[in-house]
């Protein structure tokens, strides 16, 4: 019986960061569905039911801390994992995202291990 590859929906208003995040996990066998601002997150995370979601902090839009708090709050949304990826490095950023509703904290650069670590332990 063939079982689909979980789903990953990358967010990032920048082609090469999408391109550098989706590589690694398209490599790694997850499905990559990507997104390039804030409103299209919502609407992917919606209609793709992502098992995971990558989210960058600086969007079109609406901000990826925006995002994440919409997310939290939509009933078909609640549960899926969300990681910040961000170039916002501060502690204050990270605990800013952490209660916003993400489960990881990830900083630009990345480091592809961790990425791929952090995504399987959320799926």
């Amino acid at each position: 019986m063939y079982t689909r590859p979980p789903k990953v929906l990358i967010v990032d208003d920048s082609w090469t960061d999408l391109a550098l995040i989706a590589a690694p996990l398209y490599e790694s066998g997850y499905e990559v569905v990507t997104a390039v601002d804030g409103d299209e997150a919502i609407e992917k995370a919606v209609l793709e039911h992502p098992q995971c979601i990558v989210l960058d902090i600086v969007l079109p839009k609406q901000n990826g801390f925006q995002v994440c708090r919409r997310l939290r709050g939509m009933d078909e949304c609640r549960t899926i994992p969300i990681i910040l990826l961000s170039g916002k490095n501060t502690p204050q950023d990270r605990h800013w995202g952490i209660q916003q509703g993400a489960d990881i904290y990830l900083t630009k650069p990345f480091n592809r291990d961790e990425l791929l670590a952090s995504v399987r332990s959320l799926i």
